[in-house]
């Protein structure tokens, strides 16, 4: 029994001191390494722009408050034209509608009232335009109408989904830490080509 305790515990020795002495070459070698990397790289691959997760709730808000803005906040200052050209688009076709649904609208209540006078009943016995025509042009009128303010509606909203998106994607890392890149070297001395993917990760 004593000897069996002589040789576990010089096992046990034999292990630490060997586990002990194998950790000081590999912890100058980390050291001997770390002193040849540059202070810039490994500032560049610890260092991470923190994420800020209100901006994009704070980008729609934007965008739902005055559109273009939330462009304007994630720094897309292109897409502001775009948003305002089809909003504008939206809004002057509303208008043209209305407006010329009124003109059928008027004219339509003067032949009501026993007028003959009004635009759309020309120099003739009878009406360029009947009262049943004017009844269809107000409800396709009417239609566009409904339709361009809706059309409107959904551009206001997509103005919005496209900030608040945008200023989610813009917090992807996309550094030199993660990144796939092709690579071709040429060998002089081998006379030979290397044609490749390389993916980097850098902790």
């Amino acid at each position: 029994m004593p000897n069996n305790r002589l040789y576990t515990s010089l096992f046990i020795l034999f292990f630490a001191s060997f586990f002990g002495f194998s950790q000081t070459p590999a912890d100058s070698i980390r050291k001997d390494i770390s002193k040849d990397i540059p202070k810039e790289a490994v500032i560049d691959s610890i260092v991470r722009k923190p994420m800020n997760i209100l901006a994009p709730s704070r980008a729609a808000f934007y965008s739902a408050v005055l559109p273009g803005l939330g462009q304007a906040y994630n720094k897309k200052y292109w897409k502001i034209p775009i948003v305002y050209a089809a909003l504008g688009t939206g809004i002057y076709f509303y208008l043209d509608n209305d407006k010329t649904y009124d003109r059928y609208r008027d004219a339509y209540k003067r032949r009501l009232a026993g007028f003959t006078d009004d635009e759309f009943y020309g120099d003739g016995t009878t009406p360029r335009v009947s009262s049943e025509g004017l009844i269809r042009a107000q409800n396709t009128l009417r239609r566009n109408k409904e339709l361009s303010l809706l059309i409107t509606f959904g551009l206001y909203a997509l103005n919005i989904i496209d900030a608040n998106v945008d200023a989610h994607l813009l917090q992807y890392n996309l550094d030199e830490n993660l990144a796939l890149k092709p690579h071709f070297k040429y060998s002089e001395q081998e006379n030979s080509t290397n044609l490749g993917v390389t993916l980097n990760f850098k902790f």
